[in-house]
């Protein structure tokens, strides 16, 4: 028999094996073309008109997805292997050497691997344009965009397509080499040992998996406190949470089996000897991979659900930061033409002025020991700003409320109350912080809102003061918001130059790009995450499930019912899915925590939005691997 006669039998032997290997190969090849497509795509890039370089993004992500199409594929290659290894065995035992087995697994591997990059390129292309249409819905693209083939997606696709079939060859040569007769003989059976009684350094480990989480958990909470270590304290907090979850994993759940085993007195019943006694017998076997799947699971989390709440609270972010649709600072003329083209188009509006002082103040602590801060105020009355449309309250006279929408992201002290002192001749007394503006954020200055008879006070010291700026506002606010888009461009058409004026709706629609294109990303790496940690799972749990194969059937032969034997089956899985899931979600919620200063409205509906739909999908691979279980159980009688 030739060497390609025999490799093709083998195949169509093993093709119950293969297949999994090859939906790994497919779908990792498949999604990096369409995000290859994507990412060279000149049309996207050029229709949008944001600050956000549309192609950085794209490579910063692509990157993270090649390393994961790579841990992804080792494990798969990992698998496929162990599940082949007493097929290896008698290979060698049969006289065959080791270089003739690496060549027909490489030659099998050559074979699945250029197939899968073929049906992964087909695939890719029929679905490129379904998640194109996916990212400019997000980004608030409405033109219809034709999605043309890039020889530059190719090219990267094949690179990628390179490296992993070096990967997996790498692994099946080491696999071949290092491994004795007798390890490939036993591979499937390979199991933990199981002593009697955990020592004290297990235990101490044990414990110290809790606590390095514990501390990992309190470093998230002081993160915002040091901001001028931001990056350490991000890489302490990874350390710390990472190495921590795998000494639960190794060590902490290993101890707690034994405790229950022990309170047992050994004797665990049917129900338990299916769930508790594998997971006895493989948990160490299971650290890494578990480890690996709660990271992931918080890092996708985290990722979708900070992006998700940024673009579902943009518009409310963009009121906050934005209070009026139009503002402009002693421009006469041009307020007046914006009246008269607003007039002209029938919009309904209200223009109102708003008068301004800005200086240099010092702002004094309320810790006294503390050196002042020098700042630009910008002092704005609160009748005029109510007379605009704004809903502020009057604060008492000689008092102030201190606009500033940026106190969290900026890390600035909102200790109360402060004193605000020029020159010795005008104080005021900061007595409320206020986490948004009083006025459109591209109008320079710390926004303090006083009332009018203080506004005055400070107008008669300050006059004749030189450097202290007298400025009017003439504020617009559109009667309907739909309005918006139409009256944009009338704005921007209203005043000559480059001036740093920009409205309600450029900042609102540059946003719109921005974080859509943030959630597209981090969706579909997020996706790709999930697929993988929720595959990785289900094909261990099938490997587990044929080796323990005969197990069932001897409890079948013995009178018990597939009902019975599948209470057990899925209190495991509910283990080893729902455990790191429950740690992962945990992770998430104080990584959460320190992001969520980039949001100012609430984001807890956005969060338990893509919390639950991570949770859904991440649950399918669990029903789908009770199903395959419950599959083996049946045809092992």
């Amino acid at each position: 028999m030739t060497t390609n006669r025999l490799v093709l039998r083998s195949m169509r032997k093993n093709l119950k094996m293969y297949y999994l290997y090859f939906f790994a190969m497919i779908f990792s090849i498949g999604l990096y073309y369409i995000f290859s497509t994507l990412q060279h795509d000149a049309s996207i890039g050029e229709l949008m008109d944001t600050s956000m370089n549309f192609s950085t993004a794209f490579q910063v992500a692509g990157i993270l997805l090649i390393v994961l199409t790579i841990i992804f594929s080792i494990y798969a290659t990992n698998i496929f292997l162990r599940r082949r290894s007493q097929e290896l065995g008698i290979y060698q035992l049969i006289g065959l050497s080791k270089f003739w087995i690496v060549r027909i697994l490489l030659l099998e591997n050559l074979i699945l691997s250029i197939g899968a990059l073929l049906i992964g390129m087909v695939f890719g292309t029929m679905l490129s344009r379904f998640f194109l249409l996916i990212l400019l819905n997000l980004i608030g693209i409405e033109e219809i965009v034709g999605l043309s083939l890039s020889w530059q997606a190719t090219i990267q696709t094949l690179l990628v397509f390179v490296l992993l079939t070096i990967v997996s060859s790498i692994q099946i040569v080491m696999k071949i080499y290092k491994s004795t007769l007798i390890e490939l003989f036993h591979a499937e059976k390979k199991q933990d040992d199981l002593t009697k009684r955990p020592s004290l350094t297990v235990g101490l480990l044990a414990v110290m998996g809790f606590l390095l989480v514990a501390s990992g958990y309190y470093v998230s909470t002081t993160i915002l406190d040091h901001i001028e270590s931001l990056f350490f304290m991000m890489l302490l907090v990874l350390a710390l949470t990472i190495l921590g979850t795998y000494l639960i994993f190794r060590t902490s759940i290993s101890w707690v089996l034994y405790l229950f085993r022990k309170k047992k007195d050994g004797h665990l019943g049917l129900y338990h000897s299916l769930s508790v006694a594998p997971l006895m017998h493989r948990m160490k076997e299971h650290a890494n991979s578990l480890t690996l799947i709660t990271v992931l699971s918080a890092m996708t989390i985290t990722m979708i659900s900070l992006s998700y709440s940024l673009y579902y609270s943009l518009e409310s972010d963009t009121t906050l930061s934005m209070p009026f649709d139009f503002v402009l600072e002693d421009m006469e003329n041009e307020a007046a033409t914006l009246v008269e083209t607003l007039d002209e188009e029938e919009l309904d509006f209200s223009h109102n002025e708003v008068n301004m002082l800005r200086f240099q103040a010092d702002f004094l602590e309320a810790d006294s020991h503390q050196e002042p801060r020098t700042q630009h105020v910008m002092l704005l009355p609160a009748e005029q700003l109510q007379q605009a449309g704004l809903e502020v309250p009057i604060p008492k006279d000689g008092e102030a409320v201190y606009y500033h929408l940026r106190t969290l992201i900026e890390g600035a002290d909102g200790s109360l109350p402060k004193e605000v002192l020029y020159e010795d001749t005008f104080s005021l007394t900061i007595t409320e912080l206020v986490i948004e503006n009083a006025m459109n954020y591209n109008f320079y200055g710390q926004q303090l809102v006083v009332s009018e008879q203080t506004f005055e006070e400070a107008f008669e010291i300050m006059q004749q003061d030189d450097d202290v700026e007298q400025v009017v506002l003439h504020t617009f606010l559109l009667d309907q918001t739909e309005d918006r888009e139409e009256a944009s461009p009338l704005f921007m058409s209203s005043f000559e130059g480059d001036l740093f004026l920009i409205d309600y709706h450029s900042l609102y629609q540059e946003s719109l790009q921005s974080f859509g294109l943030i959630i597209f990303v981090s969706g579909f790496l997020g996706f790709v995450f999930l697929v993988s940690t929720g595959s990785i799972l289900y094909f261990k749990q099938m490997t587990e499930a044929e080796q323990e194969k005969n197990q069932y059937k001897t409890l079948r032969q013995l009178g018990f019912q597939v009902h019975d034997i599948m209470k057990g089956i899925i209190r495991k899985q509910a283990f080893v899915f729902l455990i790191p899931l429950l740690i992962g979600l945990l992770h998430a919620i104080f990584a959460i925590n320190v992001g969520s200063v980039l949001v100012v409205s609430s984001i807890v509906t956005p969060i338990l939005i893509a919390m639950t739909v991570y949770v859904f999908i991440y649950l399918v691979f669990a029903v789908l691997t009770i199903n395959y279980y419950r599959q083996i159980v049946k045809s092992s009688l």
